[in-house]
């Protein structure tokens, strides 16, 4: 990414790798809080503040490519189980991933280049995320991040490998509801807060029609994406598959106000299980 001719990008390293994210939008910084001290009511007083630097926060926004996507969603949703072979196939390896807090997911580090500066966030957890799939627009992942380490200077020159790759797109996603497919939903938004135990919510946005209608439980939700091309070197398939189960209706934001087709957006509550399905090249660990 470039701003105003400078060369900018974020690289997060793992216990396993280091991979370049292709964001849209970050704004990863320093958590500065203050104490402030007012004057009293009753008569005169000062007014002050104490600077306290609290470790870092802050979000990235970036658009899941097929080189990317399993490390995202493993930041995101926070375990992997072991590596699966996949039959058939010559190097790809399965993987199975579940939601937990953030409490107990894995440290990352995170190396912020903006042109001249350079800085590194160390201990960086996920937590919360938003994931926005909508036809016609490529598949997004908003990460929350925090790090109770304040960042230091990162004055080494590495050179990372930019990443690249065909973007998932919502035009190429089915929704599976209790065993149906649904071809009336425009897109899903799935958040979740990870910050002392998890919270999740679904957002559904379908066009209306009495021969598709969701109903207020959902037993199971499969979101699969795919990408256009169905194969790629080494037999890496562009896939991923998301299942939630037990759904239950908290709202209809639906507001009607046209003779048009009508897109509104339920709210569910994710009271079971949230789990993903990547698949990877090679049996390295995420």
């Amino acid at each position: 990414m470039k701003v105003q001719g400078v060369d900018c990008s974020i690289v997060i390293k793992t216990a396993y790798r280091e991979f370049d994210v292709p964001y849209a939008e970050e704004t990863i910084r320093e958590a500065v809080s203050l104490l402030e001290e007012n004057a009293s009511i009753e008569g005169d007083g000062t007014c002050r503040a104490i600077k306290k630097n609290g470790g870092a926060t802050g979000c990235i926004i970036t658009p899941l490519t097929i080189g990317t996507v399993p490390h995202l969603l493993y930041l995101a949703m926070g375990a992997a189980g072991k590596p699966l072979f996949v039959s058939e196939t010559r190097n790809l390896y399965r993987y199975n991933l579940d939601l937990l807090p953030m409490e107990d997911t894995e440290c990352f580090d995170l190396i912020q280049n903006r042109g001249t500066e350079r800085r590194l966030y160390e201990d960086c957890r996920v937590q919360g995320f938003e994931l926005r799939i909508l036809r016609e627009e490529a598949i997004k992942l908003r990460l929350d991040i925090c790090s109770e380490r304040s960042p230091v200077a990162y004055p080494y020159t590495d050179s990372f490998e930019r990443a690249s790759g065909e973007r998932f797109s919502g035009d190429c996603v089915k929704y599976q509801i209790n065993g149906k497919e649904f071809t009336n939903i425009y897109g899903v938004t799935l958040l979740c807060k990870k910050e002392g135990g998890t919270k999740t919510e679904l957002w559904i946005k379908r066009s209306f029609d009495t021969d598709f209608e969701l109903p207020s439980i959902i037993e199971e939700i499969t979101i699969t994406a795919q990408l256009l091309r169905d194969k790629y070197e080494c037999r890496r398939f562009g896939i991923f598959r998301i299942t939630l189960k037990r759904l239950v209706a908290l709202s209809d934001e639906t507001s009607v106000n046209t003779a048009d087709t009508v897109i509104g957006p339920l709210r569910y509550y994710v009271a079971g299980s949230v789990n993903t399905e990547v698949f990877e090249s090679f049996e390295g660990g995420l």
